[in-house]
């Protein structure tokens, strides 16, 4: 469908939760009816900022964010809510509505098939997969059958054929839809066009076009900005030096001075601001906990769910973990993979055994593991056996957590923010096993080179689960346990 009127406008937006670090500053912006539009920035840069202050959850402190009245929105966000776990299905989809609905369970049972999820509506949404609880909150804002539809990094956690399915809709979907997500393929399917937040200005700069379209445009216009900065830069310098000599000289060699430090006072004042491409985290290595050896775990068997009902799986052939192992686990969405994870961190997997003392660092896809009333600077801390506060904070620096962010509470920092939290609590851990779950979700796509490098570096144990297979295909995998084929 065509584009229709403008639905959200941003006009002269500034935003702040800290008015000593601004998130926008002046962001001018709009977006049409029935368009589908990304929004792309490094991560802490406000693309979550942006949904709430269309939803009205969020004020700006400075001008203007509207939306057309009466327009409807709905919100996928990225993680299900603490709260909802002790809920059945049924209970969570009545909260997408105001009022009592009485042909609710087929309105439910019809959306589910939208997402590719068939569950019992009095199942607890606790029970399911974080794949699974992706398609619910996909699922939860479709129901609404809102003007705009907002995606928080919607492919998280989903399996190949989840985000197929999602594209598929997507690409038919013929209201708003405005998406945060750090995966390219998917984007370039759908996207009209971008918004892209440049955390260095703080502007929100507005393009068309696709997403690969749009990544080059800006690609040249970096390119374009440095060069006419270093032949400005040339020149102020060439003038700088004749200055300096002419200055000393008297007469009119005088006045040539004085004129060229004008043209000097020009010329800096045309050098543009270069765009601060994101920042990449330092290549980094994950220590391993000294004097192990041999089997680090060993799996004989596995829970697994069929029917939504746990069964016990025998492996014909046991799996043995030592130093540098590094297994895969595949499976659909549901099968029980983090739930094994789980189970194997927390000791509770009847059919593995893990050797004793070995310091397990366990990455969970929904960060459950970090106390979200800690600072960042606690939870770093805590992962050392005797902490040094210079060591801390040079380790956070790697993973772009400045000194500002460690004072900052865990519940407060974006979920990227989270993921590389984890990852710089690795590095202080110096862990004998880790365990990953989904160990590239809310990471910007610009760090996953340097993550997949130190993961496959590791000199320890590593168990994994990743539906990111460009991610996978970095990482020297020595076993794959295929739970869909037990």
């Amino acid at each position: 469908m065509n584009p229709g009127n403008v639905i959200v406008r941003f006009n002269e937006v500034t935003f702040s939760y800290d008015k000593n670090k601004p998130i926008l500053t002046e962001a001018n912006f709009s977006v049409r009816e029935n368009t589908k539009i990304t929004i792309m920035g490094q991560n802490g840069a406000g693309k979550s900022t942006i949904f709430k202050l269309i939803t009205g959850e969020l004020k700006p402190n400075e001008g203007l964010a509207s939306v057309t009245p009466g327009t409807t929105i709905a919100i996928a966000a990225q993680v299900m809510s603490r709260d909802n776990m002790k809920k059945t299905i049924e209970e969570y989809f009545s909260h997408a509505f105001n009022k009592k609905i009485y042909n609710l369970p087929r309105k439910i049972k019809k959306v589910l098939d939208i997402v590719h999820l068939d569950a019992p509506l009095d199942r607890k949404i606790i029970q399911f997969s974080g794949g699974q609880q992706a398609r619910l909150l996909l699922a939860f804002a479709l129901i609404q059958e809102p003007d705009i539809l907002l995606l928080d990094e919607p492919t998280n956690n989903l399996d190949a054929e989840g985000i197929k399915h999602l594209t598929e809709f997507l690409m038919e979907y013929v209201k708003t839809c405005l998406v945060i997500s750090h995966d390219a393929d998917f984007l370039n399917t759908f996207t009209d066009g971008v918004l892209y937040l440049d955390s260095y200005t703080q502007k929100v700069e507005q393009y068309v076009g696709n997403y690969y379209d749009v990544l080059n445009e800006i690609e040249a216009q970096l390119e374009r900005e440095r060069a006419k900065n270093a032949q400005l830069r040339k020149s102020i310098q060439d003038r700088k030096d004749k200055v300096n000599f002419f200055a000393n000289k008297g007469g009119k060699m005088r006045k040539l001075a004085s004129k060229l430090r004008d043209q000097v006072e020009e010329a800096e004042e045309h050098m543009v601001d270069e765009r601060q491409e994101d920042k990449t985290i330092n290549p980094f290595t994950i220590p391993v906990q000294p004097d192990i050896s041999g089997i680090i775990a060993q799996i004989k068997s596995v829970g697994v769910m069929v029917n939504h009902n746990p069964v016990e799986k025998k492996l014909i052939h046991p799996i043995e973990v030592r130093l540098k192992s590094k297994l895969l686990l595949k499976g659909p969405n549901g099968i029980g993979k983090s739930t094994l994870l789980k189970a194997l961190a927390d000791g509770s997997e009847k059919g593995a055994q893990i050797s004793p003392n070995i310091k397990i660092g366990y990455y969970q896809q929904d960060f459950a593991g970090l106390d979200f009333e800690k600072t960042a600077y606690q939870v770093l801390e805590e992962m050392m056996e005797i902490p040094f506060n210079q060591t801390i904070y040079a380790t956070a620096a790697q993973f772009l957590l400045s000194s500002e962010i460690l004072r900052n509470k865990v519940g407060s920092l974006s979920e990227g923010q989270k993921g590389l939290l984890c990852y710089a609590r690795f590095v202080l851990q110096k862990p004998g096993l880790l365990i990953m779950d989904e160990p590239t979700n809310h990471i910007n796509f610009r760090h996953l080179p340097i993550i997949a490098k130190a993961l496959n570096d590791y000199q320890g144990a590593l168990i994994l689960v990743s539906h990111a297979y460009e991610f996978i295909d970095q990482i020297e995998i020595t076993e794959t346990l295929d739970l869909g084929t037990l």
